[in-house]
């Protein structure tokens, strides 16, 4: 890994973007990684486009803004594309990470210009088929996890089974689900 990654994730209110970016951070802090996770707020409510970021890195971090220039984007609700420039200032050898049934060339096809990496996964079959319901923040957790390469799986798993078990502790079943779409998504990326 680079001695600090970039991320930027782009979602709806009520999606889980901004906690699918929390978590990360408290994850990679547990790794011994000097993390930021934050979102930027604005006037937003229920299904209102929002951003949220990661810096993680093994150095300090001195900085302390938004991210303008990311290695990497997770794009958690596909409509996204067509009204914000989820693209902008990805860095070539980064990758755009989108929730969509659809193949990252159809993706592309929908991006004129961008030639990075683009890997799909639908994260909404995966929490629907797991939890019942279309919650994708963990499974786009996942993907960026896996994308990156930023941790080991089994430590992954090990640190998240323990967040999701202090995050949900008044809902002990949800426990399972949410582990079970994360290991369902980093299947099918590995």
């Amino acid at each position: 890994m680079k001695q600090q990654i970039e991320i930027r994730w782009h979602g709806r209110g009520g999606q889980g973007a901004k906690t699918a970016a929390l978590l990360l951070a408290d994850v990679a802090f547990k790794f011994g990684k000097n993390v930021q996770g934050f979102p930027e707020y604005g006037p937003e409510r229920m299904g209102a486009p929002i951003t949220a970021y990661n810096r993680i890195s093994s150095d300090p971090i001195r900085v302390h803004s938004n991210i303008y220039d990311p290695d990497y984007v997770a794009v958690v609700d596909e409509t996204l594309i067509q009204s914000v420039d989820v693209t902008a200032g990805l860095k070539p050898e980064g990758a755009l990470i989108v929730n969509t049934p659809k193949s990252s060339d159809e993706i592309r096809a929908q991006l004129p210009g961008f030639e990075g990496k683009i890997v799909t996964i639908d994260a909404r079959r995966i929490a629907e088929k797991t939890l019942g319901k279309n919650f994708p923040n963990s499974s786009m957790l996942a993907a960026v996890v896996a994308v990156t390469g930023l941790l080991p799986r089994e430590e992954f798993l090990k640190e998240m089974r323990a967040a999701y078990a202090h995050k949900f502790a008044k809902k002990p079943e949800v426990v399972e689900g949410n582990m079970k779409a994360l290991e369902m998504t980093l299947d099918a990326i590995a």
